[in-house]
């Protein structure tokens, strides 16, 4: 196993396996923590031997968002500069993880929150648990919404189940996922990461191939009303807004 900290990378016949290894707070992210996945996913696109990545989570959570005392700490002042670069290293982080050179696949168990949610939508393909618990969550918690999450959820699940979800509130499991196109297969919370790397090692078996047909995929496949990056500039000081307006109250 190579790396340490709250996040590990393992290659395992040119599968890179990327844990989010921060239990004790349910693998909430922090500035340090989206330091350490950009350097993971700089470091696999800089290994040709690999051809595809997974995406879990140690504990009984994926990713439960961004981490409480980060958010509660930016809200004082969202634009002083320590805030608003910490805030924007874990939007780069889920970005980042959307422009990998490979096949992406996110074994998601336990439940997914936030920017959580976020993460698992930055992937290609997304084994999730039949039991798993999917929230947007932003607005429950007084937040706008952030990181062009309502272009990444919509282009995958489409205008109705997005407003559900990101603006209603709607929790869903691995099996409504599926359903809704969220999800490609929704397995028993024991067979999920098992069935990522079976998916992962097949494209995985020709490296080359595999990093140029991704490519394409990305450009020809996604749909949207706005390129995502623009929809993360778009949301920044609408959450802005919000995150001080809770501190403040």
């Amino acid at each position: 196993m190579a790396g340490t900290g709250e996040v590990q990378l393992e290659v395992d016949g040119g599968v890179a396996i990327v844990t989010l290894n921060a239990p004790d707070r349910r693998n909430a992210l922090t500035p340090g923590m989206a330091d350490e996945l950009i350097a993971t996913f700089d470091e696999v696109d800089a290994k040709p031997e690999v051809g595809a990545l997974v995406l879990r989570g140690v504990g009984k959570s994926f990713c439960a968002g961004g981490d409480v005392a980060t958010l509660t700490s930016a809200g004082k002042d969202p634009a002083a500069p320590d805030a608003y670069e910490g805030m924007g290293k874990i939007y780069d982080s889920f970005y980042r993880l959307g422009q990998v050179k490979v096949p992406t696949v996110a074994a998601v168990r336990g439940s997914a929150v936030g920017a959580g949610m976020n993460m698992l939508l930055a992937t290609d393909l997304r084994i999730i648990a039949r039991d798993a618990r999917l929230l947007a969550g932003f607005l429950k918690r007084g937040m706008h919404p952030g990181g062009g999450h309502f272009v990444i959820l919509s282009r995958l699940i489409g205008r109705e189940a997005a407003a559900a979800m990101a603006l209603f509130g709607e929790e869903i499991n691995g099996a409504k996922a599926v359903e809704l196109g969220l999800a490609w297969d929704a397995p028993d919370d024991a067979a999920v990461e098992d069935r990522a790397r079976e998916l992962a090692a097949r494209v995985a078996a020709d490296p080359e191939l595999a990093r140029i047909a991704v490519s394409n995929f990305r450009k020809e496949a996604v749909t949207g009303a706005i390129p995502w990056d623009v929809a993360m500039q778009s949301e920044r000081p609408a959450q802005m807004w919000s995150m001080r307006r809770s501190a403040q109250a």
